[in-house]
């Protein structure tokens, strides 16, 4: 499944469109009051979509008995990040690892396991036909990825077009699946292509109230 960050990508659009046409003819260090107001409004609707994201996260994993979480994550990735203006602003503005903490945090707390293991090359290799997966710099320079990208939400796999945000999720699982003891074996194409979609904005109020009890070992 999906949970669709277009509402934090539109706080952080119209946030940063307040603040270019406020200090348009204004030096590029000014500040004032109402920058501070708009920043700390911004803050606190991203932390509240963070919260709100966790606790979805936790509470599904509880509903279905899923007693593992694997978190994809590159150290320093954004530090150099170079995509561009649009998708920098898109990308980099988002608090992942504060994501990361919140969800480690809740699964910490329920006896949920949280691993977290490097992502390098898991929105490139292609798990229906079976591609390697190989750690940021270990990849040879001759070996050729099956399918490729070709849209921001898509997947141009050896059998056909997927969602390559799903696949990128099967390929940290992948990247631990030995050291869970976990089969992949019944994920296909079905599952990768149209995976079910969650929106925050839509969410009520008892979504954080469908399972309260600690998982239990089953």
């Amino acid at each position: 499944m999906i949970i669709c960050g277009q509402k934090i990508k539109s706080i952080n659009q119209r946030y940063n469109k307040k603040v270019a046409q406020y200090k348009k003819g204004k030096p590029q260090k000014y500040w004032d009051d109402y920058l501070a107001q708009l920043t700390h409004k911004r803050n606190c609707q991203m932390r509240d979509a963070i919260n709100k994201a966790a606790r979805f996260i936790i509470n599904y994993c509880l509903n279905h008995h899923i007693g593992n979480i694997v978190f994809g994550w590159g150290q320093g990735v954004k530090t150099n990040s170079n995509l561009g203006r649009q998708n920098n602003q898109n990308y980099v503005q988002i608090p992942t690892s504060r994501l990361k903490d919140r969800i480690k945090g809740l699964a910490e707390s329920v006896g949920i396991r949280f691993i977290e293991t490097e992502e390098a090359y898991t929105s490139k290799s292609d798990f229906l036909a079976g591609d390697l997966l190989f750690k940021y710099g270990e990849k040879p320079k001759e070996y050729k990825f099956s399918g490729r990208r070709i849209t921001r939400g898509t997947y141009k796999s050896k059998f056909g077009l997927i969602c390559a945000d799903a696949l990128g999720g099967i390929n940290c699982l992948k990247k631990v699946a030995t050291q869970l003891k976990i089969s992949l074996a019944e994920v296909g194409r079905e599952c990768l292509t149209v995976p079910k979609r969650y929106n925050l904005s839509c969410l009520t109020k008892s979504y954080r109230k469908r399972c309260e009890t600690v998982l239990q070992p089953v």
